[in-house]
């Protein structure tokens, strides 16, 4: 609770409050305090007398215009507080614990009929008294109550008290004849302090005595001096007790004030029903400032171990540097000296920038524990109304207090690394030239997982340099294995942050990992990251790969030709692994034209019939029938097979079936297997390709499964032969 005192400490005379008052500021001060600071302005000063004289353009006029700017709701932020209007501010000076102070204006002669105030009675206030916060430095002109009209702050007298009582001195025994031992109970029923001997002499636990309740002392001296809680009153009308809140003035009334006074119009609620919605309130606020006192408590530890490493670093980045020193030659010495001194300047700036940071975030974890712990104890007051007087004010300091643990706060300024390495390579003639350089390599890369994604058989990654690394890097290599829990090797090679690498197995697992270099040489390899490329091959016609007479729209999907030559045009994935499957459909089929439907090389010749050289492999059919042809051959490595019957027409649909585990590809016709297992031993880098000439229109379909007789092992090896 050490934290707190200066929550309970008065800002005029800086000692604990006593009888402390609400300014409308929502600030504190002594009863006495504020007696002592205020200042007394000439009638002819005063607001009303200036507006009554009738006369031109005052010299104090504009105490209406800081009237205005200082109960605006729009411009201040108070609202108004009868009573009360702004004055002139006045020169000031320091109190004990750092805040301004106004002094009260010298003592005017009184009249000679006027009566000396009776001993034990504070002095009449002065007409026309003005007082200024110590804290917020606003001035008010006191009305004809004086300081009656300000509202005294119980609850704020209640903790100081408390707090008092767990400083004081411990109890002692009321019953010892000489040198009284320290109390270690009470009992409630005799209100009696007693040390054990005497409380086995005179209170023993048996008998009548035994249904007492013995408790410890300090809960005995808070409950002795406990009295019943006092009922409030209204500073308006002092006979009347305060049992309501006027929602609109923010401020706890009575019943004559809502009949009589301006709060009759105002919206009003139950005082014990505000009292628990604002304490709800406060604890509620409470509980986020609670979160950044813990993560700048968190925070302080990390900025003390990162004092400690970066001791330990520049002890051993020394000891590092004078080792090299003293290698080399006697001309190594007189550079040696000015770099040892450039270490430590470098090592005193980053201790100092983490001490300047620990103190700057101990005084303010010191601040928020104080206030969270004054308003802990404001919480268990059980006066409604008197902590309902300072309740907004509160809770607008905790989310004050909160918003300053804002981001950045709780970051560290400085990195704890000493990122310098002595080059002791240099010939004896370069000496005079040595200096610090950047020769550490750099750090591992960090991969950047939200943006890392694969699709189809792309995978994208990107990643960045650790934060507070000062090392140049001057690229990256990226690296990954073959899908099949091979070698890495290297894909790329730059200085860029995001790469993409296309042509991926489908249906596989990479690792990938980066790295980065400089002239020092070659970092440590980022975490490895899995990545699953797309089970089901999504792909459509590649423009740059057909044939300048072939005609693509549908978005690359659907597919013609103006040329009655038969042109080659291939799809922009390429198979090398796995089982894909695709289909075409035929939307135009004119004057029975034999299009052709299989595999590709990338270098296979676009101006003829698909399968007419070494490097396709397809099926080519007309409207009775088909072949299946590779390298201007019709036979196949299974079976001598010159066709197959069943032929195609406008809507027809051709299924392209391509297996890697077994190296086979299988053509289907309206969902029913065309022929034998076309080819085998397929084994390599393939793309799906069609040829066909202006006769017909082809639509491709991706992304279908396997069809269900493949899945079940009923495909035909042998198909149907002529």
């Amino acid at each position: 609770m050490d934290e707190m005192e200066e929550e309970l400490k008065c800002p005029v005379c800086g000692s604990f409050f006593r009888e402390p008052i609400i300014l409308p500021c929502s600030h504190n001060i002594c009863l006495a305090c504020a007696r002592n600071i205020l200042v007394q302005t000439p009638d002819a000063e005063s607001p009303r007398s200036s507006r009554a004289s009738g006369s031109g353009v005052s010299d104090y006029d504009y105490l209406d215009l800081d009237k205005m700017s200082l109960y605006s709701e729009a411009d201040s932020g108070y609202g108004s507080y009868g009573g009360f209007v702004s004055a002139p501010t006045t020169p000031c000076q320091k109190s004990p614990n750092g805040v301004r102070v106004f002094p009260p204006a010298a003592p005017q002669p009184a009249p000679q009929q006027h009566l000396l105030p009776q001993p034990g009675s504070l002095p009449p206030i002065p007409r026309n008294s003005c007082i200024t916060c110590p804290q917020c430095h606003r001035s008010l002109i006191l009305d004809e109550r004086g300081l009656r009209g300000f509202a005294k702050n119980r609850v704020l007298e209640g903790v100081v008290d408390r707090y008092q009582q767990s400083k004081a001195a411990a109890l002692k025994c009321q019953l010892c004849e000489k040198s009284p031992k320290e109390a270690t109970v009470m009992c409630e029923q005799c209100d009696v302090f007693y040390c054990d001997p005497c409380r086995l002499r005179c209170h023993p636990p048996r008998g009548p005595l035994a249904k007492h309740r013995l408790v410890p002392p300090a809960q005995g001296r808070i409950s002795r001096r406990a009295s019943p809680r006092k009922t409030s009153t209204c500073t308006e009308h002092e006979l009347e007790n305060l049992s309501m809140y006027c929602v609109q003035c923010k401020m706890p009334v009575c019943y004559q004030c809502l009949e009589e006074g301006k709060h009759g119009t105002h919206e009003v609620k139950a005082l014990g029903a505000m009292w628990k919605l604002h304490k709800g309130q406060l604890s509620q606020a409470l509980n986020g400032l609670s979160d950044r006192a813990t993560e700048a408590k968190e925070f302080l530890i990390q900025l003390r171990n990162m004092v400690q490493h970066i001791q330990e670093n520049g002890v051993e980045f020394e000891a590092c540097l004078v080792a090299q020193c003293d290698a080399l030659i006697d001309a190594l010495n007189r550079r040696k000296a000015q770099l040892l001194a450039r270490v430590n300047k470098e090592h005193e700036h980053k201790l100092k920038v983490v001490r300047d940071q620990i103190s700057h975030c101990t005084v303010k974890l010191r601040q928020t524990t104080g206030l969270m712990e004054y308003c802990l104890e404001v919480i268990k007051e059980n006066d409604p109304s008197g902590f309902l007087q300072i309740s907004d004010a509160l809770i607008r300091r905790v989310h004050v207090t909160e918003g300053q643990w804002g981001k950045g706060t709780l970051t560290p300024r400085m990195n704890s690394d000493f990122d310098l390495t002595l080059d002791s390579g240099p010939l004896l003639q370069t000496i005079h030239q040595l200096d610090f350089v950047q020769m550490k390599v750099p750090a591992a890369p960090m991969l950047q997982l939200e943006e890392c994604c694969t699709q189809n058989n792309s995978a994208t990654l990107s990643w960045k340099q650790p934060p507070l690394t000062t090392i140049a890097v001057e690229g990256y290599i990226l690296e990954l294995d073959d899908g099949n829990m091979g070698p890495f090797r290297e894909v790329y090679v730059g200085t860029e942050t995001i790469c993409t690498v296309d042509g991926l197995h489908f249906n596989s697992t990479y690792k990938s990992r980066v790295k980065a270099f400089n002239g020092s040489g070659v970092g440590q390899y980022s975490k490895t990251l899995i990545m699953q490329t797309s089970e089901i091959a999504w792909f459509t016609f590649d423009p740059a790969s057909a044939h300048q007479d072939i005609i693509l729209s549908n978005d690359n999907l659907t597919v013609s030709c103006n040329s009655y030559d038969d042109r080659v045009v291939m799809g922009n994935s390429a198979f090398s692994r796995g089982v894909h499957y695709w289909e075409m459909t035929v939307d135009r089929y004119d004057n029975h034209p034999d299009p052709a439907f299989g595999l590709a090389r990338g270098d296979v010749l676009k101006d003829v019939m698909l399968g007419k050289d070494d490097k396709a492999w397809a099926m080519y059919v007309d409207n009775n029938r088909s072949w299946f042809m590779h390298n201007n051959s019709h036979t196949n490595s299974l079976f001598s097979v010159c066709r197959t019957d069943g032929g195609i027409g406008k809507g027809a649909t051709i299924g392209i079936l391509l297996d890697f585990t077994r190296g086979i590809l299988i053509f289907l016709i309206n969902d029913e297997q065309q022929g034998p297992v076309a080819f085998e031993a397929l084994e390599g880098v393939y793309y799906p390709a069609i040829s066909l000439n202006r006769n017909v229109q082809i639509t491709l379909h991706t992304g279908l499964p396997i069809p269900d007789f493949y899945t079940a092992g009923e495909a035909d090896p042998t198909g149907s032969v002529c």
